[in-house]
């Protein structure tokens, strides 16, 4: 069972890496964009991240106020990538870019820094 939920884990970073990674890109070539990458790497995150919410509330040690907090900015970071990648928006209002980014940020933030 550790094989499986280090390997869930190492996919949610991996997940991460693609949303990180997308915004980046698009910031550093100044389209102001949500892509793909953005798309499925925050898709994978919700996967993965509900699979091993479920793993530690079997095992017991689930933070449920953590984990409802995280799922919570996930599905809302979900929510402002797809609808513009959904609607082949080529740029976005710098409003809601900027947002994103910020959005990414805090959620990596709540990962590492809430116990």
């Amino acid at each position: 069972m550790d094989f499986v939920h280090l390997l869930l884990r190492y996919l949610h970073l991996l997940g991460f890496a693609a949303v990180f990674g997308g915004w980046l890109v698009s910031w550093l070539s100044g389209k102001f964009n949500c892509n793909t990458a953005m798309l499925y790497g925050v898709a994978t995150q919700l996967a993965t991240g509900i699979v091993l919410y479920g793993l530690a509330s079997a095992e017991g040690d689930a933070n449920h106020a953590k984990l409802g907090v995280k799922f919570l900015l996930a599905l809302l970071l979900a929510v402002m990538i797809a609808i513009p990648v959904w609607k082949k928006r080529e740029r976005v209002a710098a409003g809601h870019f900027w947002a994103t980014g910020a959005l990414i940020a805090v959620t990596a933030g709540v990962a590492v820094f809430w116990q």
